[in-house]
């Protein structure tokens, strides 16, 4: 039974300027919804739509609950205070697909086609909020996407560097490299060939190499220049590019674009280019890190880079920006914890290469994560030998992290960890093992490991490394079947009607954790796309990205779950600086009530996406029989 009641506007009005999608529109647009609307009583168990009639009207839940059903009565969704339904017949369908049934006393506010669509023509969010929830996921990442709150930060190099920099031959003498800078009225000079960057030159290189040292000016300038200058591309982003000269002290960077293989150099980049860049953004870090020289410096560093990565959070920054600026300044600082070990203990024995994994390879570090790193040793490597050296230096960069704030990995995934410092050989080995007989433990191991990435010593200990655990994953297909098992088994906290599972008890209770069934789902689903198809990739965007151009991934599973994941790290990133900012340990745990209503709606939405694309996995591999 269905009963009419008088219209209180001004409630109505109230009431939908607490909910989704209404809250966003301006009052007018709510008074334009309102002006003809009416309030409806429903009594538990009466049909207010039927599937296959049709519907004028926006139907919106005051109070109560009702459950939506298909053709054949199976329940799809129940929709409670707060919610719609109805409005697919005013968008574009003839007639309702569904049927809609009070399992509650309920009042229920209509909205008429002729004001729904009178709003929906002037806000276009409006529209795209009750279109598919691809739709909405994509509107909502989009946002966080091109939001303008960091533009400077997160221009590009090729967008303001200095094209056709003044350059200069190797064998040509000091003196005409003095001339040259002076009639280009520049403080640099790269020094190449028509194949490659040998050399830069500067100013101060006059003054303290040739001037002070009174230096034949007719010499070759290749005597002077600084060999295999550091370099960065087109595509760096402004506040990178910052940090890689404050970490190692430069003032100048050639620019390569890797498009164009041929032409070694397209431009150059000063320190004054990126400040004057800067110069009305507050949000950006002096990283003196390189000139630290005790863990407890380094401690004050990376602390003070944390706040500024939580300022590129108050400014809206995108969450890879975050992740990246988190990730940087990791890497800088144990790249300088290795530098002091290595000045105290002399040179290593063998040559070595530092290795990041989990978040922190794959450059998604957050302000919650915590240590996991690993030691390549040469195959010329001799416990009895060198055994000591290589403990020594372990422990003293682990626990220089973790006096910085990285904390100490609880599972132990560290090089001061004796299992994880090992042979070239024995890594190659030990990959063979998880890909091969890929038990629970040897899969931890292994989703962890293949996010392995270089932050300091011998490339190709590294190179190597990487390239066999590709070439034999691509093709393991038993491997592939066990990692999907655990990427579909991780389901997130959605019950059955789309509502909210939280923690029940203990520290957390009331809470959602975003990335154990939401974040890391995806991060496990795209490692396995990249793994089957061979993609050297190592970030969760890069995957999927990589693995649709390859058909590992349908396109828009790829981009679906890139917006979910962008969605998700985003009301992560949001709730961690502020936990930091109030003096809480950060965390992923989020309570769902603290969330505006719309934050919940793309939450719903990110975790509906992740679960369709777990049980697209449960189809292609035997999940369940294993």
């Amino acid at each position: 039974m269905i009963r009419f009641m008088t219209v209180e506007l001004d409630e109505v009005q109230h009431f939908l300027a607490e909910n989704a999608p209404y809250a966003q529109l301006p009052a007018e647009s709510r008074a334009l919804l309102t002006r003809s609307a009416e309030i409806r009583y429903c009594k538990r168990g009466s049909v207010i739509l039927r599937c296959g009639e049709p519907n004028d009207l926006c139907w919106v839940i005051r109070s109560g609950a009702v459950d939506i059903t298909d053709e054949n009565g199976v329940l799809l969704d129940r929709r409670e205070a707060g919610r719609s339904f109805g409005y697919s017949t005013i968008l574009g369908e003839n007639r309702n697909r569904y049927s809609m049934i009070a399992v509650e006393d309920s009042l229920l506010i209509t909205i008429t086609r002729a004001d729904f669509l009178a709003v929906a023509e002037k806000d276009a969010s409006f529209t795209r909020f009750f279109s598919s929830q691809s739709t909405r996921m994509r509107a909502a990442a989009e946002q966080v996407r091109n939001n303008d709150g960091s533009q400077s930060l997160r221009a590009q190099l090729g967008d303001f560097m200095t094209t056709q920099p003044a350059t200069l031959h190797p064998t040509e003498s000091i003196q005409s490299a003095a001339r040259v800078m002076r009639d280009k009225n520049v403080s640099s000079l790269v020094i190449a060939t028509d194949e490659d960057i040998c050399g830069i030159v500067t100013d101060r290189d006059l003054r303290s190499k040739v001037v002070a040292d009174d230096v034949d000016v007719t010499m070759p300038v290749s005597g002077i220049m600084t060999l295999n200058p550091i370099t960065a591309t087109t595509t760096t982003p402004a506040f990178e590019a910052m940090m890689i000269m404050a970490e190692h002290g430069i003032h100048h960077l050639p620019v390569r674009d890797t498009t164009q293989p041929h032409k070694p150099l397209v431009g150059i980049v000063s320190s004054p280019d990126i400040m004057r860049l800067l110069r009305n953004d507050p949000i950006y870090i002096t990283a003196d890190i390189s000139r630290r020289s005790s863990a407890e410096e380094l401690a004050e560093v990376f602390a003070r880079s944390k706040d500024v990565a939580a300022r590129f959070v108050e400014r809206s920054a995108r969450p890879e920006e975050v992740s990246a600026l988190l990730s940087h300044s990791a890497d800088a600082v144990a790249r300088r914890l290795l530098g002091l070990a290595e000045e105290e203990l002399g040179p290593p024995p063998v040559p070595y290469a530092f290795v990041v994994v989990g978040s922190q390879g794959r450059k998604e570090l957050g302000f919650a994560s915590d240590q996991d790193n690993a030691l390549i040793l040469s195959n010329a490597f001799k416990p009895e030998e060198h055994g000591e050296y290589f403990t020594v230096l372990a422990n003293r960069v682990c626990q220089g992290l973790a006096l910085a704030g990285q904390v100490l990995c609880p599972g132990d995934m560290m090089a001061s960890n004796p299992q994880w410092r090992l042979t070239e050989s024995e890594w190659i080995s030990t990959f063979t093992s998880w890909i091969t007989a890929p038990e629970p433990e040897a899969l931890m191991f292994a989703q962890t490991f293949f996010d392995m990435r270089l932050v300091h010593g011998d490339e190709s200990l590294y190179s190597n490394v990487r390239a066999s655990s590709l070439d034999q994953a691509r093709s393991a297909r038993r491997f592939h079947a066990h990692l999907a098992t655990v990427a579909s088994r991780r389901e997130p906290p959605l019950g059955f009607f789309r509502g909210f599972v939280v923690e029940r008890g203990g520290d957390y209770a009331h809470t959602l954790d975003i990335k154990k069934g939401g974040i890391h789902a995806i991060v496990q689903m795209a490692r396995l796309y990249a793994l089957t198809c061979g993609a050297d990739a190592l970030d969760t965007r890069q995957r999927l990205n990589a693995a649709a151009g390859l058909g590992a991934v349908s396109e828009k599973g790829a981009h679906d779950l890139l917006d979910a994941f962008d969605v998700l790290n985003t009301i992560a990133f949001d709730h961690q600086a502020t936990d930091l900012r109030v003096g809480n340990a950060p965390s992923y745990h989020v309570d769902p009530e603290q969330l505006g209503k719309m934050d919940r709606e793309h939450v719903r939405d990110a975790f509906h996406i992740i679960k369709g694309m777990q049980q697209a996995l449960s189809t292609k591999y035997p999940t369940r029989s294993m």
